[in-house]
C-alpha cells in the first residue's frame, strides 16, 4: 500500500524549508499568520484564542512564523496579482517603529485597487524616488501621477522622468487625492492593535503581509477560473 503524504511533504519547496523546524500543525500556523495580518489582533490575542482551541502557542511563536511566512505569501501574491489601472493617486502615511515615526509610501489606481507600498525611513526625494522606481519595475509605469503639494514627492517623479523617453504626467492637487487617503484607513486600522512596531525589518515585512491581505479583499487576485473566498486565496498562494 502507498504511503500517504503528510500536509508539509506536499507542500512546494520553498514553504516546506521554512516550516521544516517548526514543530506546530500546518493549520495552526497558516491560521496564527492569517488573523494576524487580516485583523485587528495582537500577538497575545492569538495567544489567548489558540489556547482557547487546545494549542500552547506563545506570542513569540506566532511572532516567528509571520516573519518567516509573509515574504512568501507576498512573493506569491504578486505573480497573481492582476494588473493595476495607469492613472495612480500617491501619498505616504506614518508607522511608528521603535518609538518614532516613518513614512509607508503606497499608490492606488483610480478604483482603489493597490498599486504599491513601500516603508522608508525618512520622507525625502530618496525615499519617493525608490518608492516610484519599485512600483514602476513591478506594476510597469503610469501615464499619471497624482500627488498632494509635497516638493520632495514632485522632485522625486521628475528625477524619474528625466530618465524616461516617454515622462509621467504629474498633478498636484489635493482632493482628487482622497481615494488613497481613505485606502490608507485600512492599513492604519490593523496596525493600531499593535502598539507600535520594535523592529524596522519586522515592520517592513509585517506590513507586506496587512497589504497583501488587503489587496486579496479587494480582488486584486487573479482567480485563474476558480471562485475562491479571500481566506481560500490567501492559503492558496503557498498550499
Amino acid at each position: 500500500m502507498a504511503k500517504t503524504k503528510s500536509p508539509r511533504e506536499t507542500l512546494p519547496a520553498g514553504i516546506g524549508k521554512v516550516l521544516k523546524r517548526l514543530h506546530y500543525p500546518l493549520d495552526v500556523i497558516l491560521l496564527c499568520v492569517r488573523w494576524y495580518v487580516a485583523y485587528s489582533l495582537s500577538l497575545r490575542n492569538l495567544e489567548e484564542m489558540m489556547a482557547e482551541r487546545g494549542f500552547e502557542v506563545d506570542h513569540s511563536s506566532v511572532h516567528r512564523w509571520v516573519i518567516k511566512l509573509v515574504p512568501l505569501f507576498e512573493k506569491a501574491f504578486r505573480r497573481h496579482k492582476r494588473p493595476i489601472g495607469r492613472s495612480w493617486r500617491m501619498d505616504e502615511t506614518y508607522v511608528k517603529v521603535r518609538g518614532q515615526w516613518k513614512y509607508l509610501y503606497r499608490a492606488v489606481d483610480k478604483v482603489g485597487n493597490t498599486v504599491d507600498f513601500l516603508l522608508r525611513a525618512h520622507r525625502d526625494k530618496a525615499a519617493a524616488r525608490r518608492y516610484f522606481e519599485k512600483a514602476i519595475d513591478q506594476n510597469g509605469a503610469p501615464e499619471t501621477v497624482t500627488m498632494d503639494k509635497s516638493g520632495a514627492n514632485l522632485a522625486a517623479l521628475h528625477a524619474v522622468n528625466a530618465e524616461r523617453a516617454t515622462p509621467i504626467k504629474v498633478r498636484q492637487v489635493k482632493y482628487p487625492n482622497n481615494i488613497v487617503e481613505q485606502d490608507h484607513r485600512a492599513i492604519k486600522r490593523r496596525t493600531r492593535s499593535m502598539m507600535g512596531f520594535k523592529d524596522f525589518r519586522c515592520a517592513r515585512i509585517i506590513l507586506s503581509g496587512i497589504e497583501t491581505m488587503h489587496m486579496i479583499r479587494k480582488g486584486q487576485m487573479k482567480a485563474d477560473g476558480v471562485a475562491q473566498t479571500a481566506t481560500e486565496q490567501f492559503y492558496s498562494l503557498v498550499m
